[in-house]
């Protein structure tokens, strides 16, 4: 079955920016999503999610873009050559794929590692970073935004970004004559790899600039504007595209990836979109009964306790959890509630106590229907 085009699959224009991509996805992503569509559209929505996931990360990628905007499905499948599969390209394009082949096992570069440039040097994508960044619970429910420190580089001042030493200049490598490559034969199969010597840069540096040790750029770090998403939950990653490691020879930066980690709350636990607490009851209070006050992450709430509240009981207030990046709807929070045994009587207070003890047991078991049922088991087993 054909696929179809990837900016019909997101309903964009294929000049659409990365941010409208990016929103596009979204919205394609909670609509189909698994988990919303269940019963006899769910295979139908699993396979359209699919669909929109490729699409998403072919057309956020720079060179798959590219390459997609070229040749079509054919620059980005990578059971063809590139240009397509026709036979118009005779002995290049089966030397190209052999080449592409060949040059991920020696080191080469083919595929995604580098491509040429101009035919010579070859151009390598930057590496991705990854940042830790850790939120409060209250950020990760509300959203937020911060400034990061993050590395970046800098062409060195000294050489102008040459590498070489004031004075001096680089020189065409003559391994590979400032081509970058290098072939080696093998059998009937001619072999492109990187040259070893420049590293495909196509030029050797007699003396480097002592400032950058070469490497015509230096390390700085800069300042990153960064949005936290509300209802973001631990271990997700923010990316952003092109502030990583840069390129080499030009090539594209790599992307920063942030990744969540939320502090541990002195009152909540998340679990999901949903959030739980426990709540302290006293004696008296879980006997009787009556209105607590009971903390959400947005005020305060209040809960109907019923006479004679267990240990243990849970109550759900709706809609009072966090409402997730993919959610259309807020979690809950569970309240489990926690009867608390008095300590440190007075003799005043272990005299009444004691009274009331009489006067429960006076009264039978009605007043302490678990420990009959308990007791009665424990009787059965000892029969």
């Amino acid at each position: 079955m054909a696929k179809r085009d990837y900016y019909e699959v997101l309903g964009v224009p294929k000049n659409a920016s990365e941010d409208d991509i990016k929103k596009a996805y979204r919205k394609h992503a909670m609509k189909h999503h698994p988990d919303r569509n269940q019963g006899d559209t769910a295979a139908k929505s699993e396979e359209k999610f699919k669909e929109g996931k490729e699409a998403y990360e072919m057309l956020t990628d720079a060179q798959k873009r590219a390459a997609y905007d070229q040749y079509g499905h054919a620059g980005v499948d990578p059971n063809m050559g590139r240009g397509g599969a026709g036979g118009g390209e005779g002995m290049g394009g089966f030397a190209e794929a052999f080449g592409d082949i060949f040059g991920d096992i020696f080191g080469g570069a083919g595929g995604a590692a580098g491509q040429r440039r101009g035919g010579g040097q070859q151009v390598f994508r930057g590496a991705d970073l990854s940042y830790a960044m850790e939120i409060t619970l209250e950020e990760a429910a509300h959203g937020k935004e911060s400034q990061i420190r993050i590395p970046a580089y800098e062409a060195c001042e000294t050489c102008k970004g040459s590498g070489a030493k004031p004075g001096t200049s680089p020189k065409t490598c003559t391994t590979c004559n400032g081509q970058g490559t290098v072939h080696m034969r093998q059998g009937f199969f001619s072999i492109q790899q990187t040259c070893p010597h420049c590293h495909g840069t196509g030029k050797i540096i007699p003396e480097p600039c002592t400032t950058c040790s070469g490497q015509g750029r230096i390390k700085k770090n800069k300042t990153l504007e960064v949005k936290i998403p509300a209802g973001i939950n631990e271990g997700m990653r923010i990316r952003s595209s092109g502030n990583g490691e840069p390129g080499t020879n030009g090539g594209p930066a790599g992307d920063l990836y942030i990744e969540i980690r939320i502090k541990a709350h002195e009152i909540f636990e998340r679990d999901g979109d949903d959030l739980h607490c426990t709540i302290p009851v006293g004696l008296t209070t879980a006997a009787l009964g009556g209105d607590i006050e009971v903390p959400t992450l947005g005020g305060k709430a209040e809960i109907d306790l019923p006479e004679g509240t267990q240990h243990g009981k849970t109550f759900r207030l709706r809609g009072k959890g966090i409402k997730g990046v993919r959610s259309s709807y807020p979690g809950d929070l569970y309240c489990h509630v926690s009867v608390e045994t008095p300590i440190k009587l007075t003799e005043h207070q272990r005299k009444l106590m004691k009274e009331l003890d009489e006067a429960f047991r006076k009264s039978g078991d009605r007043h302490s229907p678990t420990t009959k049922s308990w007791g009665d088991r424990v009787k059965d087993l000892f029969k």
